[in-house]
């Protein structure tokens, strides 16, 4: 969908212009296709919580990963509720090759690249690696992660860092 348009008088003339998707000078601001405005309309400094860190194997958009130090460079990697040394310390919102640099959204941020969740209900860290799930782990060695509620089918915030070792 093409963005709206708005009438300007440019140079004694009215004209029929479109409002910018992406900034550029004097523009108005005009959504993207999922009724967000572009980062680059932002201030400097103003924006998602975002780091990068080293993909120490292939990730997919929507996984939860967990960031950890790899001979002192920032690595990240699925996240796995079956092991304490895996919980969950942010996401991704796009697929990054093992070996590429990954974008990762940390706590506060919404995870939109994931489907299916049902509105409402609470999520954990799966056994699965990299997924979430209604049913919290509950084998011994694994961790409970609350990881948040969904807002929507495709879409939930990262609410907690913080995790249980079942014994």
């Amino acid at each position: 969908m093409p963005a709206p348009k708005f009438l300007r008088l440019i140079s004694g003339k009215v004209k029929e212009i479109y409002a910018a998707v992406v900034a550029t000078a004097d523009s108005i601001v005009a959504t993207d296709a999922t009724g967000r405005i572009d980062v680059s309309f932002l201030p400097v400094g103003v924006g998602a919580e975002v780091f990068t860190a080293v993909a120490s194997e292939a990730l997919l958009a929507g996984d939860f990963v967990n960031v950890y130090s790899n001979a002192g460079v920032l690595n990240a990697r699925k996240a796995d509720a079956t092991t304490n040394t895996k919980p969950a310390n942010g996401f991704v919102l796009a697929n990054v090759a093992s070996a590429g640099v990954a974008t990762v959204y940390i706590i506060g941020q919404l995870n939109s690249a994931i489907a299916g969740l049902t509105v409402g209900s609470e999520y954990f860290l799966s056994t699965t690696p990299g997924t979430i799930t209604v049913t919290s782990p509950s084998a011994t060695g694994n961790i409970s992660q609350f990881i948040g509620r969904a807002d929507k089918v495709t879409e939930i915030p990262f609410s907690n860092v913080t995790y249980i070792e079942i014994a």
